[in-house]
This record gives structure tokens, sequence and C-alpha cells, in this order.
């Protein structure tokens, strides 16, 4: 039998795994937060009406198509952060990261088309004969939602799945925009459009000649961002432009801090502590109405081809896109790990939350009854495939632990883990 070409999971090298690691432990914290303003959305939901007069209180210029609720500026201002630092990172994943090399490429990239392919799939299944609109709301992973439970369930997940895991949720973020700008697009203004490519090509010009300077940049960024709302496509597509305009590397080519990471620094922590748990208090809000309402609710179509897409869809998406590539391509897994593995991780990504919600407000609109069911519909499939995650991933804990000693042991004390020599 021939020898498998390339093993998958393996854990790469010290550079690119300590920077996901510090990656991963700002998105931990921001996960926490989001659970904070998520319960906190749902029980301000429920004691009265005050918290859907704060959402759709409305202010700003009409004249520049900017008087907007408050929910509107979280969903169309703050998560264009939120898609700025995503642009970063997809960026740099495909000029120094995973992405750049197609054999390491490739499990992921399938791994996430497979893991919206089927979520998509059993929503329009469940719901032939009524509205197919929000086809795509379960297919996003919610990267900071599935490491605060990691974190809840105290799981020491390799170095080689957690770096799957954020390159599958960096890769589903660009789908998802993608998902986003075409079809959710519903007028577009190309005038807009066109004169938004004007900043943005200055923008464009000053990064690639490494200019810092706030004051010449957030203007422009702002000038793009309002151009591409006024346009009708949504604004938080000028964020993942704006990020992919941004160079990786320095000019000199040494190996140094590049502008990307120099504005990843800058920029992670206010989209992980600020924007995405404001939009999630401001999206997250779901009357519930009681048991009776609950389970109302969990009898819609639309509520349940959300749960089965994210907790069924997800797992087999992601699970057989993974195993598909393995068969195909020879490889097997890393010596360390097995399809239970895999399994814990593939349900893990069915915590679909922040962007599963935008999609649900750009398919049904904020404040209605279908509105209602698809955060029911969210909220419950992400717990579920959280739920789930950790009891997988909780029994193989102990193997976790053992293989974070030894990516930790640095008996050379050269402050690289020998591991990765």
């Amino acid at each position: 039998m021939p020898k498998p070409s390339t093993r998958i999971f393996s854990r790469g090298s010290w550079p690119e795994a300590s920077r996901i690691a510090d990656i991963l432990r700002q998105e931990t914290l921001g996960g926490a937060l989001l659970l904070v303003a998520t319960l906190a959305a749902i029980v301000a939901a429920n004691v009265g009406d005050d918290y859907a007069s704060l959402r759709d209180t409305a202010f700003g210029p009409d004249s520049l198509h900017l008087h907007l609720t408050f929910g509107q500026w979280a969903s169309d201002g703050l998560l264009a952060i939120f898609f700025f630092v995503a642009g970063l990172e997809l960026k740099r994943e495909f000029v120094a990261g995973d992405l750049r090399e197609p054999s390491r490429a490739v499990l992921p990239v399938v791994a996430a088309v497979g893991g919206m392919a089927v979520p998509a799939l059993l929503f329009v299944l469940v719901n032939l004969g009524g509205s197919l609109d929000g086809w795509a709301i379960p297919t996003a992973t919610d990267i900071a939602f599935a490491l605060a439970v990691l974190a809840v369930i105290g799981s020491h997940l390799p170095s080689g799945l957690r770096t799957f895991l954020l390159t599958l949720a960096v890769v589903d973020d660009l789908l998802a925009i993608i998902i986003i700008a075409v079809v959710y697009t519903k007028t577009l203004h190309v005038e807009y459009l066109l004169l938004a490519l004007i900043p943005l090509a200055v923008f464009t010009v000053l990064v690639q000649r490494r200019v810092r300077s706030w004051w010449l940049l957030l203007p422009l960024a702002a000038l793009v961002w309002g151009l591409v709302h006024a346009s009708g496509v949504h604004a938080t597509v000028a964020g993942v432009l704006l990020g992919f305009a941004v160079p990786v590397t320095r000019r000199d080519g040494s190996g140094g801090t590049g502008l990307a990471e120099h504005f990843e620094h800058r920029f992670r922590p206010l989209s992980s502590a600020v924007a995405v748990p404001v939009f999630a208090f401001f999206s997250a809000g779901v009357a519930i109405d009681g048991w009776a309402g609950f389970t109302d609710a969990l009898s819609e179509p639309i509520t349940l081809g959300i749960i089965a897409g994210l907790f069924a869809g997800k797992t087999i998406g992601v699970f057989g896109a993974t195993w598909l590539v393995a068969t195909f391509t020879r490889a097997e897994l890393d010596d360390d790990l097995e399809w239970l593995d895999v399994l814990g991780l593939a349900m893990l990504a069915g915590v679909g939350f922040t962007v599963s919600l935008l999609i649900g407000e750009l398919a049904y609109g904020v404040g209605s009854a279908t509105d209602e069911h698809v955060k029911t519909g969210v909220l419950v499939g992400s717990l579920v495939s959280a739920l789930g995650a950790a009891v997988i991933l909780r029994v193989r804990n102990r193997r976790y632990r053992d293989i974070a000693l030894r990516e930790a042991a640095d008996d050379d004390g050269d402050g690289i883990p020998d591991v990765f020599q």
C-alpha cells in the first residue's frame, strides 16, 4: 500500500501555532462577553417593551442615507469592524498562513464549503413549500462563541485542531460575505459603489506605503463604508475590502510585524470586546412569550430548518468533507488524533451566531414574527451543537491535556517547544 502523502491536523510551525494561540486567547475573552451580551438581550427582550424601543430608535443624517436605528448601526456599522479584522486575517492566511500552501489549504476550504452546503440543503428540505429566503442562516460558524464553549468545558484542544478551527472560520467568513453581497443585495445603486472605489484606492495606496496615520486612514475608511452602505450592498462588505487592502509583509521583506498584523492587534480587541457583543445585544433579544411561545417557535419550519442546519448540517458537512479529503488524497490523521476528535470539532462548527443573526435580519427583517423564529433557531441550534461538542471533546480532554503538555515542553530552554523543532 502506498504511504500517505500527508497528514491532516498536524501542528505546523511554531510561529504560526504561537500566532494562532494569541488570536484565540483574545477571541475566547470576546466569546465570554458575547455570552453575557446574549443573555442580557434575552432578559431585556422579555421584561418589557424598552428593549424593542431602544433597538428601533433611529438617529443620523437622512440625507447621507444614515438615518439608522441602534440595531442597524450595530449590524451595519460595528460589524464592519468585525469583517475588517476577518479581511486582515483572511489575507494573512493567503499570503503567509496555511492557505498559502495548496496542500494545507485544501482541507479547511473543502470543509468550509461542505459545512455551508449541507446546512443550506437541510434548511431548504425542511422548508420546501414555504419561505426559503433564510437558506444561508445556518451556514455560519462563530469562532468566538465556539472558543467560549471550549473555555467553559476546559478543553485543551491540540494546536493542529485549533489552527483548523480558526482557518475554517476565516474561510467561512469569506463565503458568508460573498453570500451577503450577492444574495442579499436587494437594490443596487452602482454610482455609489463606483464612488466608493475612489477612497478605497486612496486608502490602498496609503497602506501600501505603510502609512499608519489614523487621521488619514479612518476618514477614508468611513467614507468607503458610507458609500458602500448607500449603494445597497451591506456595509460590512466595506470592512472586508479595506482589510484586503492592507499589506501583510514588511516592505523590506524582513520577517517582522507587517501592517496587517499591526492593525489586527489594534482592532481585534475592539471587534471582540465591543463590536460583536454590542451587535449581539441588539440582535439576540428574542421575546420567548413563555413556554408555550417557545414550543410554538420550535414547531415552525424556519426554526427547525436552522436547528437542523446548524447541528446536523454542520456536523455532516465538515466531518464528511474532511473524510472525503482524507480518502481521496490518501492523507491520514495526525498520530495524536482520532476521527472522534474530528466529529467533535465538526459539531463545534455548528455554533453559529453573529453572522447567522446578521443573515437572518437581511433575509426576514427585524422585529417580525419570523425574526423571532430565526433567533430561536440560531440560539437553540448553537446550544445543541455546543452541548454535543462538549460531550465528545470532554471525553477526549485527558488525551488533549497530554498533548498540550508535550506541546509546551521546552527542555533546551530556547523559547521554542521541542515538538516544533
